[in-house]
């Protein structure tokens, strides 16, 4: 490979993941679970941005209940982080199967 298209080629990749860097800091989704008894919002980055919980779930005074729900909330909010970042990486590349054919490392 000529020495011009590898730096073409990593010019390409950094724009990349320029633009990615960016699009992880905008994605917010939400999880919920118990029908909405719990819903979680989470950035990109997958830190917990916000917790909402129904007071109805404190009357049953069950805990054990509680941690279930909130458990469930947040797997579905990171579920749904990595569904976005997958499908950010997939425009941003044309659906190749990481960059440049490389996976990268804590995203998939």
């Amino acid at each position: 490979m000529e020495v011009k298209a590898l730096q073409q080629m990593l010019a390409q990749f950094r724009q990349v993941q320029e633009t990615l860097e960016k699009r992880i800091g905008e994605i917010s989704v939400e999880g919920s679970a118990g029908g909405g008894m719990i819903t979680v919002k989470m950035n990109g980055q997958k830190h917990l941005t916000d917790v909402h919980i129904e007071p109805d779930v404190f009357k049953s005074k069950d805990q054990e209940m509680l941690q279930e729900l909130f458990l469930s909330a947040v797997n579905e909010a990171t579920r749904r982080v990595d569904e976005e970042l997958t499908r950010q990486m997939k425009d941003l590349t044309g659906g190749m199967s990481g960059v440049m054919g490389l996976k990268i490392p804590g995203l998939f």
